[in-house]
């Protein structure tokens, strides 16, 4: 079903590989602004690939991937591999340290409806054209997106847990997060991957935006390389990691909500129409609160916070023909509900309003309110794995922003080019032999 190939990937050149902990950065959708400006300080961190500063970031970013290349900032493996990336992690409050396997590929940037890789969440658009921008210009891709794929048996593990065994490296990253990368050469064992993943459907778990831009430049390069069978513009690099390992965390987004004119007695009186509101007694303890029912929220506002739950015969008598999927989404109720019916703005217009606001960040969340800057934020609970599968095999799409993957992949591990001189290769190697060809290479 999903193509995949192993890559010549750019890395840091061998003098920097103590140093990489100073040179990674955090996904360009996920990384704060104090982040930036922090690693923007180190002229070779990757930020300055995946989110160029100045007032040219477009051509500031070309440069730069020409510059370390010629400068022997980054160097190109000689061979082709599949790239073995485990993140070690503990939780708040959990004693036992978690891992979560995966390795890093290039995988075909198929057009959504061809469904070999399934979507859950809508994207930003201007997110998405910022993205093609980028790699036009800079012809290398800076960071892997996150697919999942599912395999009950477990069969890669065996070979990945080997290679993990003689690591590239070992860092540990903002997120304090014990980053380990290995790779795999073997031609017989890379087939292995290929062949597994080409019975799978790849679901999308992070980077809706790079990968849609992705799709969109290979749709725009179409006609090019005609005499080419393996076209650098085809391929995306996406860490892929087992939906069915218990090591898969999906963190809450929280909302905001800026630039209002309604009063605060208005919003409540309004919200007690569609919610059973209770007052919460403490706003600082609301982030630890279990919302064990579905289609409850919190609430800070001002100086409170309160328990919500949205009465269901309201919800229903809506009549939104929604996917069963769907419909038991917390977020999906509570975007018709507060966003639509109560502040009146439509779901197409909650995807590029500037009133609303996505922080996973729970302290966040109350600085925001109790500054005045927001005018209240929504506490949601997490979804569960089930759910995010179950949406996708839908064929429906969740709110944008229903999901944060825990923990994030790293941005400057390794580089991907869709330049074709530096993708070229003889990737018909790595490919199951058929019977004909076998029968040719035998005489």
């Amino acid at each position: 079903m999903a193509e995949i190939l192993p890559l010549r990937a750019w890395r840091y050149a061998e003098k920097f590989s103590s140093k990489l902990e100073e040179l990674t950065a955090p996904l360009f959708d996920v990384v704060s602004e104090k982040q930036r400006e922090q690693l923007y300080q180190n002229p070779l961190n990757s930020i300055h690939l995946s989110v160029p500063k100045g007032p040219e970031p477009i051509e500031r970013v070309k440069n730069t991937v020409l510059e370390w290349k010629k400068e022997g900032i980054i160097s190109q493996d000689m061979l082709p591999g599949i790239y073995v990336y485990y993140q070690y992690f503990r939780l708040p409050g959990e004693h036992d340290e978690r891992c979560r396997k995966g390795f890093i590929a290039q995988i075909k940037a198929y057009n959504w409806d061809e469904k070999q890789i399934l979507r859950h969440e809508n994207t930003i658009v201007s997110a998405v054209n910022d993205r093609v921008d980028l790699l036009k210009a800079s012809k290398i891709q800076a960071s892997p997106t996150h697919g999942l794929y599912e395999d009950e048996e477990f069969q890669l593990e065996k070979y990945m847990d080997a290679a993990i065994e003689s690591p590239l490296y070992e860092l540990e990253d903002y997120q304090g997060v014990r980053e380990v990368l290995a790779v795999i050469h073997d031609a017989e064992v890379i087939q292995k991957f290929l062949n597994l993943i080409q019975k799978k459907q790849i679901i999308l778990a992070d980077g809706h935006h790079r990968l849609e831009g992705a799709i969109s430049y290979r749709n725009s390069m179409n006609g090019e390389y005609q005499d080419k069978k393996w076209k650098a513009h085809d391929y995306h690099l996406m860490y892929l990691t087992n939906a069915l390992a218990n090591d898969l965390k999906i963190l809450p987004t929280h909302r905001l909500f800026y630039d209002m004119e309604i009063e605060q007695s208005t919003l409540m009186n309004k919200l007690e129409d569609w919610f059973v509101v209770k007052k919460f007694p403490d706003p600082d303890e609301l982030g630890n609160y279990a919302f064990h029912k579905s289609h409850t929220y919190g609430l800070v506002i001002g100086e409170e916070s309160y328990f919500l739950e949205l009465k269901e015969e309201k919800f229903e008598n809506l009549n939104l023909n929604l996917a069963p999927a769907l419909k038991n989404l917390d977020l999906v109720a509570l975007h018709e509900v507060l966003f639509n019916q109560i502040l009146g703005i439509p779901s197409e217009e909650q995807r590029k309003s500037p009133k609303i606001a996505y922080e996973r960040n729970f302290a966040r969340c109350i600085r925001e309110v109790r500054s005045g800057k927001a005018i209240f934020a929504l506490i949601t609970r997490e979804l569960e794995m089930e759910q995010v599968l179950e949406v996708c095999k839908s064929g429906e799409m969740m709110p944008q922003k229903s999901t944060y993957f825990y923990p994030k992949a790293l941005g400057g591990l390794i580089f991907a080019s869709i330049d074709q001189d530096e993708f070229d290769y003889e990737y018909d190697a790595f490919f199951e032999k058929t019977e004909g060809q076998k029968a040719h290479l035998s005489i």
